[in-house]
C-alpha cells in the first residue's frame, strides 16, 4: 500500500511553495516552478483536480515533497 494520500491540485501546490518552490511562469493550468538547487518542474493539474498516490510519487521524485508535508 502507498503512503501518499490522493489530494487536490490546489493543496499538492500549496504545499509546494510552502516549501520553496516558486511560480516561474503560468500558461493557463501549466505552471513553471523554480527552486535553487533544482530544475524547473511543471505542475500542469487544475486547482479541483485530484491527485492520486502514483501521480504524488512521481512529483515527489522532482520535488522533494514528502507525505507528512501534505
Amino acid at each position: 500500500m502507498s503512503q501518499w494520500p490522493s489530494a487536490k491540485a490546489k493543496r499538492v501546490l500549496a504545499t509546494l511553495l510552502r516549501i520553496g518552490w516558486t511560480v516561474k511562469r503560468e500558461s493557463g493550468s501549466h505552471k513553471t516552478l523554480q527552486r535553487s538547487g533544482s530544475a524547473d518542474f511543471v505542475f500542469a493539474f487544475h486547482d479541483k483536480e485530484e491527485i492520486g498516490p502514483r501521480m504524488l510519487a512521481r512529483i515527489a521524485k522532482h520535488t522533494g515533497l514528502k507525505p507528512e508535508d501534505l
